[in-house]
């Protein structure tokens, strides 16, 4: 297939990109390469796949040179002109949205971003599925989505009308903005709500990464509201996988949504023991309350995901940290 992955120079993103041009398809990729947190690490990941900077400065297609059947463009969704264009001249057999303005707290200080990106930028989506007849649409969302809800794990048949961060909310609209086109106009939607990806490559805005660097920088890793918090963390490999069985297996409904988490939260506090022994440090803690807009748990219901695409976690949180610790201290120059 020729694939749309849109968020390309994104965590998840770099890492789906390698994988669909494995698996023989043919990839175009497009990031607008915000600022959101440090763009270096963007650039790293795209020189990582062959997109070197300094082509992808004059906004033309670059072709990759170190995986084949890969160009790569910068470009923003919220450029409907431009978005319009690239759909009419590649001819997409699928879209993988993966594109959004990420991050709970940001979105408490910089909301219009969030619409202008996920919402505004998710339409022009849409539309050009709907406008060149893609029938099969990808997307990213997100475990947020759950927000207050205290019945847990949390399934796909749950109500999520309760979100507490804005950025929860422009995940839940994108959901809602594609069930609507997938009714009106029969484009096949999966939309997969992601719980807590992290590995090599990462966000730095993430919060194991936050606590390496504070490990390293001998500052206190902040932990809120006071350790009693836990989370499905769920290694990028196995994100991934789910995101191609997606691809790779159309649903005969028009609409679906599966959740992509670990299924098995880890406490805070045991997580990041488990980090100070990955990264041979002892880190310094600091003790908060909680902070708005997050949520004291997250765990993933998977068997409907499980029996519909096949898909199930396999990396430990052990094995994914070992991973991940091993790529900062190289990718930081600290071994």
């Amino acid at each position: 297939m020729k694939i749309l992955v849109t968020g390309a120079a994104g965590f998840i993103g770099f890492y789906l990109v390698k994988k669909l041009v494995s698996l023989g398809h043919t990839v175009v990729g497009i990031d607008n390469i915000n600022d959101y947190y440090n763009v270096d690490l963007k650039y790293a990941r795209l020189s990582h796949s062959g997109i070197q900077k300094d082509a992808v400065q004059y906004g033309k297609h670059v072709i990759s040179s170190a995986l084949p059947c890969y160009v790569f463009l910068k470009l923003d969704l919220t450029d409907n002109e431009a978005l319009a264009s690239l759909f009419a001249k590649e001819n997409f057999d699928c879209v993988c949205n993966m594109a959004a303005q990420a991050g709970v707290r940001y979105s408490l200080e910089k909301p219009r971003s969030y619409i202008d990106s996920n919402i505004s930028g998710f339409l022009n989506i849409l539309e050009a599925c709907r406008t060149h007849k893609i029938n099969n649409l990808v997307y990213a969302s997100s475990s947020s989505v759950y927000g207050m809800n205290k019945k847990v794990p949390f399934s796909v048949n749950d109500a999520v009308d309760h979100p507490a961060s804005l950025y929860a909310a422009t995940k839940r609209a994108n959901e809602l903005m594609a069930y609507t086109y997938s009714h009106l106009f029969n484009i096949h939607s999966t939309g997969l709500r992601f719980f807590t990806v992290y590995g090599p490559w990462g966000r730095p805005d993430m919060a194991y990464y936050k606590f390496a660097i504070s490990i390293f920088n001998s500052k206190p890793v902040e932990i809120y509201n006071n350790g009693d918090m836990l989370r499905d963390f769920t290694y990028i490999d196995d994100i991934i996988e789910g995101i191609t069985s997606a691809v790779n297996n159309v649903s005969k409904k028009e609409f679906v949504i599966y959740n992509l988490g670990n299924n098995r939260p880890e406490k805070l506090t045991r997580f990041i023991e488990i980090l100070e022994n990955s990264l041979g440090r002892k880190a310094e803690k600091k003790y908060l309350g909680m902070q708005p807009g997050d949520v004291p748990v997250t765990m993933a219901d998977i068997e409907i995901t499980k029996a519909e695409l096949g898909w199930q976690p396999k990396t430990s949180i052990e094995n994914g940290l070992k991973s991940f610790s091993q790529w900062f201290l190289e990718f930081n120059n600290l071994i």
